[in-house]
This record gives structure tokens, sequence and C-alpha cells, in this order.
């Protein structure tokens, strides 16, 4: 068996100096706090300062945030989504979509062009920074200045979810342990300083409200646009928050003395050199007493010792490969990142539970990046978490689905926890998001301890899911076709001109048949057309003296070789369902790798080509990729996937597509046959794999 202490323990990230690229995160999936090298959020707006520069500059704000709390900005003017409607056409005739926004306007020129509500549903929700809670000098002590924090010795030690913090100021040493309980929305902070004793420092818990914009960074200078209303409570202090219609609540207890330091700020205070503070937070009243501290920072080594003796784990340090302990330390690091900021009860922003990006709502055609590793990796509940989201949005798809003539549900693409489209000239035209929801389902009922559980708690999700791809498809003479509008995964083509991307029409064609197994699995009769759609989806090829590939595009067969490299995809994250010939797929990869724009690739674009390459038994050129020197399939000390570092420095489905590379690559799959696939690695890479589940 896999040493898993020792594998986790020797990629603990270790700083001994600033790195405000990469700061470390402890979280419970629903709940996340990013910290600097204090332990805490002392330096939160350096952070912000760099981060918002426009000068490629890395930087993560320090954040804390939940799956939970959204803000709606007022809306006095009653927009409403259906004012960003505009036609677009295709064989079916004019159908009306919101598409009504340019999202390089601000709020006002979007009023200025008439498009008010396009901007305002492309901006709302916003993900609520909760609070900061940050070293502050006491006294008569000047502010905190961060020259002064020398000797700097920090530890995240990911076996125990923990943030182990020490340093110098002043001229006295300071100790921190930081952590977040497993199953509440807490944090944990027990310090140690003669500071402390002395009187000049203190910890002080802020709250901002928010900002209506892509980044929504916490704001500091609004006093008046919101309320925090404190109450006494045993042991400390329960705090009311109020922006506009949101609300929640924040409690802090543990310290000795805990006051109010400004409008919607608390400070506790220390007697001795050791302070032990909590900090909850929960959207309306909380429904159990409030835990130690200290307890905060056990139960958390508890469940996290859980989690990594849970699930998969892979041991490459056997490899003479040099690179061997560079994907290791990407796979350790992906797992505590993922666990941290995707395993809660919404689909994930891409950006996580760090800061907001998109204004802080989510993205559902990159929820199988983010999440769908999970049950690849064992852990099928933390996919599920987010996945039974789907049965809340399931009305909201039947009436996009409805609105636009099609039967089923249309998934769509850029959401809040409502489901509310938002406006753009890409999202509500994308397709490749709507076969997920059957990808997960089949993902659960291959892995999940109750396979028949899962089957009844899904079953109308798939069936919806697959009702709208079948509604959708288009036939003509030769067959079945995705028509226009559409928007291929590969944004570049134009929604009114794209027919047959090659990628979709391998998802829908996989997804159709994986839904009418999932109904005779479960007793119910075949729905005849979904098989005929299936069977009369067509690849084309394309070939010229050099040779035969797939274009990204079949109709008119075009690819270009910038953005996505997304056809790569109906054979790799796609399983394999007869459509695709494997000979012609190799040379359509061999083409990719020798002639795509790299810079214009994303985080996920990587793992998906090595996906592809696995399934064409390319073991090397699979490692490869996942390894390639690119801009955006860079890995930081923390283990993020850097993608844009002014705007997003962190980018999960990088991190959560590695997984589900790695898990194909070393887990293996089985085909819907029963033939079983398990790689052979190249020279000079050995690996020691455990729990990897059955999977397509």
């Amino acid at each position: 068996m896999i040493d898993r202490r020792g594998l986790v323990d020797r990629h603990a990230v270790r700083y001994r100096e600033f790195h405000r690229e990469a700061p470390p995160s402890v979280g419970n999936g629903e709940f996340a706090v990013t910290v600097d090298v204090t332990g805490l959020q002392t330096f939160a707006e350096e952070y912000e300062r760099a981060a918002g520069r426009r000068d490629e500059i890395a930087a993560m704000p320090l954040g804390t945030q939940a799956q939970w709390c959204y803000h709606w900005a007022p809306n006095p003017e009653g927009l409403s989504l259906d004012d960003t409607l505009e036609p677009a056409s295709g064989p079916r005739g004019t159908t009306l979509y919101p598409t009504a926004y340019d999202f390089r306007e601000d709020r006002e020129q979007s009023r200025a062009a008439g498009r008010a509500a396009g901007y305002y549903y492309w901006a709302n929700p916003q993900r609520v920074h909760l609070a900061r809670i940050a070293f502050v000098a006491l006294g008569e002590e000047p502010a905190l200045a961060l020259d002064e924090i020398e000797a700097i010795d920090q530890r995240l030690d990911l076996w125990a979810g923990t943030v182990r913090s020490r340093f110098r100021l002043r001229g006295a040493e300071v100790t921190v342990a930081t952590s977040v309980d497993p199953r509440r929305d807490a944090l944990g902070v027990v310090a140690s300083s003669p500071l402390l004793a002395e009187g000049r420092l203190g910890i002080e818990v802020a709250f901002p409200t928010v900002e209506e914009s892509f980044e929504a960074p916490p704001v500091w200078d609004a006093d008046d646009a919101h309320s925090s209303d404190p109450a006494d409570i045993p042991g400390g202090v329960e705090i009311a928050r109020t922006l506009d219609e949101t609300r929640y609540r924040a409690r802090l207890t543990g310290a000795p003395r805990i006051e109010r330091s400004g409008p919607h700020a608390w400070i506790a205070r220390a007697d001795g050199s050791e302070i032990a503070l909590a900090v909850e937070f929960a959207p309306d009243a909380f429904d159990a007493a409030p835990l130690p501290a200290a307890r905060i920072l056990e139960r958390a080594a508890e469940g996290w010792e859980r989690t990594w003796r849970s699930g998969a784990a892979l041991d490459l340090s056997g490899s003479s490969d040099p690179r061997a302990a560079e994907l290791e330390r990407r796979v350790v690091l992906s797992q505590y990142q993922t666990i941290i900021n995707s395993s809660g009860s919404t689909p994930p922003q891409e950006t996580g539970l760090v800061c907001n990006s998109w204004g802080g709502t989510f993205h559902l055609e990159m929820h199988w990046w983010h999440a769908a590793h999970f049950a690849a990796w064992g852990r099928p509940e933390m996919l599920e978490n987010s996945f039974r989201w789907y049965h809340r949005a399931l009305p909201v798809a039947r009436e996009i689905a409805a609105s636009q003539g099609f039967e089923g549900a249309r998934w769509p693409k850029h959401v809040g926890p409502e489901a509310i489209e938002s406006p753009n000239e890409i999202g509500p035209l994308l397709v490749w998001q709507q076969p997920h929801p059957i990808h997960f389902a089949e993902l659960l009922w291959r892995t999940a301890p109750d396979p028949e559980r899962v089957l009844e708690e899904y079953a109308e999700i798939v069936h919806e899911t697959a009702a709208f791809l079948a509604s959708f498809a288009w036939r003509e003479d030769d067959g079945w076709h995705l028509a226009p509008p559409l928007m291929p995964a590969q944004e570049i083509y134009g929604a009114e001109q794209t027919w047959d991307p090659l990628f979709e029409l391998a998802y829908v064609r996989w997804a159709l048949r994986t839904a009418q197994a999932w109904r005779l699995r479960r007793g119910a009769d075949p729905v005849p057309l979904w098989d005929e759609i299936a069977d009369g989806i067509r690849a084309t090829v394309s070939s010229d003296d050099d040779g035969s590939w797939y274009d990204a595009v079949q109709r008119p067969a075009r690819t270009a070789y910038t953005d996505h490299p997304s056809m790569v995809a109906a054979l790799g994250v796609v399983p394999d369902t007869g459509l695709i010939d494997h000979a012609v797929m190799w040379e359509t990869l061999e083409r990719a790798l020798t002639r795509w724009t790299w810079i214009s690739a994303w985080g996920w674009d990587f793992p998906m080509l090595s996906m592809c390459a696995t399934r064409l038994g390319r073991t090397d050129d699979a490692i490869d990729l996942l390894l390639r020197e690119a801009q955006k399939n860079v890995y930081l000390a923390n283990g993020h996937n850097l993608q844009v570092p002014n705007r997003m420095p962190l980018y999960l489905p990088g991190n959560g597509g590695l997984l589900m590379a790695v898990a194909l690559l070393f887990g293996g799959w089985t085909d819907a046959d029963g033939t079983r696939h398990e790689p052979e690695l190249p020279a000079g890479w050995t690996a020691r794999a455990e729990g990897f589940p059955d999977r397509p």
C-alpha cells in the first residue's frame, strides 16, 4: 500500500518569504480563507492592489468566501433578462437569445448604449467577501508594515489542512495556526506572541460590501452601503450583516475581549501571550454552539486525514524521469485545492473561494473540469455535493428550452445559485455543457456506494437533458446534425455559421446512448429517437496529400489553430463511441501539437489533449502535455494553475482537468462493450496507483 501521509507530506508548501502570487488557503469546499505569511489577511490590501494592476503583476487577493453568500445589486429600473433578447438564425428559423451585452462596456457605458439590462444580469449576482481577519497594531503602535515581517517560516500542512506560520515582528516572535472546520464555516486561529501580552497586537475582523463588476472586489469606503448589527453572546459577539437584500451572520468567540473598532470592524484582544479566536459564518441563525478555535484545528486535522486516506492515491517516487516529482506535486496540490474550492453545494467559480471572477458566479461548461475528477478519484460524494444543485436549476433549464422551442432542459452557461442566465454573445449559445449532467450521473452510478439510489435520484435530470439533446438535433437526408445557431467550445467560428463541431457531435452521441442505458437499467422503455439520432450522427474526415484528419467544425470543414483544441475531446473527454477513427484522430492530434498557437490555450486544454493521447495509446505525449511549458500551464507553489495574472490569477478547471487526465492515464477505463484499458507507461515512469474506480 502507498504511504499516503508520506506522499502528501512531501508536497507540503513551505515559504520563507512573501509569495503574493501564491498565498495558501484553508477550507472545506463550502467555505475557504486565503492568508498571507502572517497566517491571516494582515496585508490583504497589498495583494488586492497588486492583483488589480494591468501590467502582468501576479497576485491573488486574500478572500474569505462561501458557496452560499451572494449579493444582487438593487434594480430600481425593473430591468428584465427579456430586455437582453436578440434574434439568432438557423435552419429552424429565428430564435431569441439573451445576447445583448458587450462585456467591454462598464455599467455607465452599457446604460448609454441602451444595454443596462445586459450589464445588470451579466454582473449580478456577486459573491460576497465575508470578512477580512488580520493582525493590527494596538495602542500607540504605528500601523503594521509589510517590510517589518522578518524571519518568515510558513508551512501549509496538507495532511492537517492547517497553515502554520512563524515570523518576527517588531523584535518579537509570532506563531500562528490557521484552519477551517471540515463541516462548519468556521475559521480557527491560535496565535502566540509577547506582543499580544503587551497589548501591542490584536486581531481585527472587518466587513466590507462588494462591487458590481467582473472582479467584484471588497469595498471598504462605503460604510453607509451596508450594516453590521452586533449582539453580545456568551464568550463573544454575533454580528448580523446586511448588504441590500443579502443577509448573513458572523460570530466571533474565544478571545478574552472583543471590542468594536469601527462601523464594520471588531478587534479581539488577548489577556496573555496567546489568543484563540474562532470566526464563524452562516446564512441565517446559527444552529449549534460555537466551537473553540483549538477544537476547530483538531477537527480539521481529523477530517483531512480521513479525506487523504479515502479515494485514490498515486505515488510516482519510483520513476527515473526527473519530471515525475513535479507531476506528483501538481497532483497532490490539485487535490487539495479542488477539495477546498470545488466540492461545495454549488458548482464552483473558476477562481474558487479565493477571489471573484465573472462577479463570483460559475460556468456550467466548466463544471465538468472542476468536479468530474472527484468521482474518478473515488470521492463521488464531493461531485454529488454540487451535482445536486441541478435539481434546483431544473425548472429554469426547462423554461430556457421551452422558450427556444425545444423539449427537455437546456442548461445555461454563466449563472449564480438561482440559475438565471447571464447575457453574453457566446454563453447562451453554447451546447457543450448540455451532456455534462449525463456524464456526472454516469460517473456517480459507477462509483457511488449505492448505484440504485443514484439511478432514482438523477433519472429525471438524465432524461430531461437527453430530451433537449434529441430536440436540438437537426435531421437532413444524410443523417442527424447539430445546426446553428450554435457556439462551439472553440468559441471563434460564429454561432450562425457553425454546423457539426466534432466535440459536440461525439458528446451528444455518447450522452444519448448513456441516457438510453439509464432507461434500460431502470426498467423503462427505450426512446427509439435517441438511438436513431446517436446512430445517425456522422464525423467527416478531411484529407489532402499529407493525410487525413478531423476538423474542429465539420460543415464547412475548417479548423483555426487557436483558442481551445476541442476537436481532440471527441476521443478523450468523450469515451469511445465508435464515431471516431483512431488513426484519423491520431493525425488530428499530431496536427494540433505541431500547429497550435499555445499562447491562446487555456489550463484545461492541456489535460484535454493529454486524455486524447492516452486513449490513443500515446502515453509519452500524454505526460508531455500535462507538463508542457506554456503560459497557462504553470502550477504555482501553492498548486494553483495560473491563468491571467492580472485578471484570473488562478484557474481551477486546469487543476480539475489535470486530475481527470491523470486518473485516465494511471487508472485506466472500460469501454461500453466491457473492454478494459490499462495504459502502458513510457520508459522512466513507474507508478503505484490505488483506489481508482472504473470509469468510461
